[in-house]
């Protein structure tokens, strides 16, 4: 503040009535103007050589009984008309509107001037009597005419209530405001205060007058970045500098508060007098520590948004709870968390606390005091979460019992216990802890949140609890389904697959990581006939629950059409049929409408399909959508057919194409999904590499390549896809275990054939399979002489059963039937069908070929 604006400041504080700035009236005894002042000409317009020697009442009259008054300055329009002020000046109600005559005794008068130009105007008026050499007062008693009497100040009205306006705005200031204001000399000592700065001092003015501030509140500091950090530095920096420094936070304990932090914005500014001279510092001071209690909690929640949920595993959720709210809000957090939804993602029972049963999966604490004595947390260790986290029991009338009992949260003392509610059904309880208080006389040591919770904070506990209990609820829903989908997985899948004569086979299959969930990556391995094989690996977009089910569905769909010997090609035009199915027809809710889910699945599956001969050494595949398969020649080459790739199944309009290659003894296929070759580090030429390089090394068992593999394509044994991998090396049957004919469509041929069967199986010491045997060859060679056309080729195979296959060039397959008493016919594939295992019919492009399957004879043991 300048030096003008200082005695300008100075003179506003004198008030108008101030005789050395007021309009000054000398009056005799007789109210004969005898001295006038220059501010009076200022107010009234009159000239002393005109006002001397004339009556008061010429310039001033008393207010009117009735009429209108002139307005005030300071007066809207229809508002009341002033008031007399109080005694001296000083600031007060203003007095009656329209007084008697003659002022109050020791009392303002509000009087009606004239001025000189003839405008009416209201004035604020207070006489002072003289006193003199002589009393002024003649023999009779009365006042001598020439003698001074009195003293008569005057001021406009207006101007004398907005001086009385200031005076309450300093009044309300040092009794009533808010803000603490003290005043503190040059040497720091505290010299005035108002009545909020006792109250945060808990003591009054006279008590702690002449105390340094670093004195009041020791300990304390500032926590604004960038000034300095005690009181004595920031107010000296005021005082050398004039700056004013403004909303500068402090956080100390006040006296009358030992036990708790409080935080202050406060400012500085320095004091001077109309000279210039520096006299101290004022500090104004307005507790903010609710205010920054409530943006810590709105902090607080804004970091539980942020941190709890971050996966979708209910015992992470349970840690991340303890963890975000020790120290903010409590000293110590255990969270105790039903079993089964630990376990299994399910709801728990309510009731009392015997009827759950809860495990500790959650504890953190920064003071030993408020920790748990019960058995400790091995986060880390291995085996089931039961094995890792310990039970948890509380005894009757415990905090934590009588939470479970009621089902809302409890209160006793330091210790605060909310429930993790979801709808009806409790899925555990978060305790918060405080640590008490330790009582000290004269320096609070403790710091951080309180010992108890009040109203806000334990709202605040509530919402944490709502919020992460919806957390663990999601997580427990994951948790269920993707034990569930786990469950279908495994049912589905091949659990073992049985040796096959045809190749050597070895696998691997790996679920996706817990954040995405179940997959729909499958394989399968279907024995055909003629000790054929089929390969199959296929993928499901998606995952979850649905993706496992629609996995099964294709799988069951795949197996299920190879065992009707199709072809590759034709395998995957009937798959594309049934995922592309009319609306209709497809899986849906009960009222009939279609699954969106089973849409989005089952459309854009991708599948590779191979048959392998072992007699021929040739295999046909097909794929729709799928990565090639790699195959691994006897030199040690890796090649990846150029095998025609169909669209994905469900899309339709475009034709499967197969490819015959083949595969000498001892060659390797692998089949295998995009899991396993594609990752968000490198793209699927990469991975294609990376998986020639390891099934191209050197020579290894079946399993230990699949390990290879594995651990060098997919390192974490985890991946955002689920991994399926099919190894097969050939193998071929000895031409000891092979016997063919090719025969004429004639009727002597039954006979022939007859024979030529009978003699194999003695050769091969199956004697004990002739009479059956040769009634099958018998009805099928005569079928295919009857109704097929020739040649006709007959053909035994030794393998793990006995295969019988007659082959013509017709395409018509016979149907079993059964035949009435009196046809003549149609019994002989019934007799057929009750002597084989099974039987079936397989097309080929030069026409079809009847098979039949018999076991061997049991061994005898002597």
């Amino acid at each position: 503040m300048s030096a003008t604006r200082a005695a300008d400041a100075a003179d506003d504080f004198r008030g108008p009535l101030d005789i050395a700035r007021a309009a000054t009236v000398v009056l005799d005894g007789r109210d004969t103007v005898v001295g006038w002042s220059p501010a009076a000409t200022e107010l009234l317009g009159f000239g002393a050589h005109e006002a001397v020697g004339r009556p008061l009442s010429a310039f001033l009259s008393p207010l009117p009984a009735e009429g209108p008054l002139p307005a005030a300055s300071d007066r809207p329009a229809g508002a009341e008309p002033p008031r007399a002020s109080g005694l001296g000046g000083a600031a007060g109600p203003v007095g009656p509107a329209r007084p008697g005559p003659g002022p109050p005794s020791g009392g303002n008068e509000i009087r009606l001037a004239r001025h000189r130009d003839g405008h009416e105007l209201l004035v604020a008026t207070t006489v002072c009597p003289l006193a003199g050499g002589t009393d002024g007062t003649d023999g009779a008693g009365g006042l001598g005419a020439d003698s001074p009497g009195r003293v008569l100040v005057a001021a406009e009205l207006g101007a004398l209530r907005q001086w009385e306006s200031r005076l309450a705005l300093l009044q309300g200031l040092a009794t009533q405001s808010p803000v603490g204001l003290a005043i503190y000399d040059t040497d720091l000592r505290l010299t005035w205060s108002n009545t909020a700065y006792e109250r945060e001092i808990g003591k009054p003015l006279a008590e702690y007058r002449g105390m340094r501030a670093d004195e009041l509140y020791s300990g304390g500091t500032f926590v604004t970045p960038g000034y300095p950090k005690t009181l004595d530095a920031v107010m000296h920096h005021v005082i050398d500098t004039g700056e004013p420094i403004l909303d500068l936070h402090f956080q100390g304990i006040p006296p009358s508060d030992p036990g708790t932090e409080h935080l202050w914005s406060c400012s500085y500014y320095r004091l001077q007098d109309a000279d210039g001279h520096v006299f101290g510092v004022c500090e104004d001071a307005f507790d903010i520590s609710d205010r920054q209690r409530a943006q810590q909690r709105l902090a607080l929640l804004v970091e539980v948004g942020r941190r709890i949920g971050t996966v979708l595993d209910v015992v992470t959720t349970a840690e991340e709870i303890a963890e975000v709210t020790v120290p903010e809000f409590a000293a110590a957090v255990r969270v105790d968390i039903a079993r089964v939804t630990v376990m299994s993602g399910e709801l728990p029972a309510t009731g009392s606390s015997a009827a759950m049963d809860l495990l500790r999966v959650g504890e953190h604490s920064v003071d030993p005091a408020a920790a748990d004595a019960a058995e400790p947390l091995y986060p880390g260790a291995p085996g089931s979460p039961a094995d890792r986290y310990p039970p948890v029991t509380y005894p009757p009338g415990s905090p934590q019992d009588r939470s479970l009992a009621s089902g809302g949260l409890v209160l006793d003392d330091n210790v605060l216990v909310v429930p993790l509610r979801v709808g009806g059904s409790v899925l555990g309880l978060v305790t918060f802890v405080r640590s008490p208080r330790p009582e000290v006389s004269d320096r609070p040591l403790s710091r951080g949140p309180a010992n108890t919770f009040d109203n806000g904070e334990v709202a605040l506990a509530d919402e944490l609890a709502a919020r992460a209990a919806v957390c663990i609820d999601n997580a427990r829903r994951f948790t269920r389904e993707r034990s569930a989908s786990l469950a279908l997985q495994r049912q589905l899948l091949p659990h073992h697959v049985p040796p096959q004569s045809a190749v050597e086979i070895a696998y691997r299959y790996l679920p996706s990581d817990d954040v995405t969930g179940v997959g729909g990556d499958w394989f399968d391995v279907i024995p055909l006939s003629g000790t054929r094989v089929g390969l199959v690996v296929g993928d499901v977009v998606g995952h979850g629950l649905q993706a496992a089910a629609t996995m099964g569905r294709l799988r069951t769909s795949v197996r299920a059409f190879a065992q009707l010997d199709m072809a590759p090609d034709e395998l995957l035009t009937r798959l594309d049929d049934l995922v592309g199915q009319p609306l209709d027809e497809r899986p849906g809710t009960r009222d009939g409408a279609a699954s969106d889910a089973y849409d989005e699945l089952t459309t854009g599956a991708t599948c590779l399909y191979a048959v392998y001969d072992p007699v021929s050494r040739r295999c046909v595949m097909a794929r729709a959508g799928h990565l090639p398969p790699a195959v691994v020649h006897l030199d040690g080459r890796v090649t990846f057919p150029d095998l025609p790739a169909g669209p994905p199944l469900g899309l339709g309009g475009l034709p499967f194409e197969s490819m015959e290659i083949e595969l000498p003894v001892g060659s390797l296929l692998a089949l295998f999904t995009d899991g396993l070759v594609e990752a968000r580090d490198h793209d699927i030429d990469q991975g294609l590499d990376a998986l020639g390089r390891v099934l191209g090394g050197p020579a290894a068992s079946l399993e230990e390549l699949c390990d290879r593999a594995v651990s060098e394509l997919v390192p974490d044994a985890t991946t955002a896809d689920d991994t399926a991998l099919l190894l097969a090396r050939t193998r071929q049957l000895d031409e000891g275990q092979v016997a063919e004919w090719e025969l004429p469509a004639e009727a002597m041929t039954v006979g022939r054939a007859r024979e030529l069967a009978t003699r194999q199986l003695g050769t091969w010491g199956l004697e004990e399979l002739s009479f059956a045997t040769e009634l099958v060859v018998s009805e099928l060679v005569t079928n295919a002489v009857r109704y097929g056309g020739g040649p006709l080729r007959l053909r035994l195979i030794r393998d793990r059963t006995l295969l019988c296959e007659v082959a013509d060039t017709a395409h018509t397959s016979p149907h079993l039937r059964h035949s009435a008493e009196d046809d003549e016919g149609g019994r002989g594939l019934f007799i057929v069908a009750q002597l084989v295992q099974r039987w079936g019919t397989r097309y080929t492009p030069a026409g079809k070929t009847i098979w039949t399957e018999q076991a061997f004879p049991p061994v005898e043991f002597g």
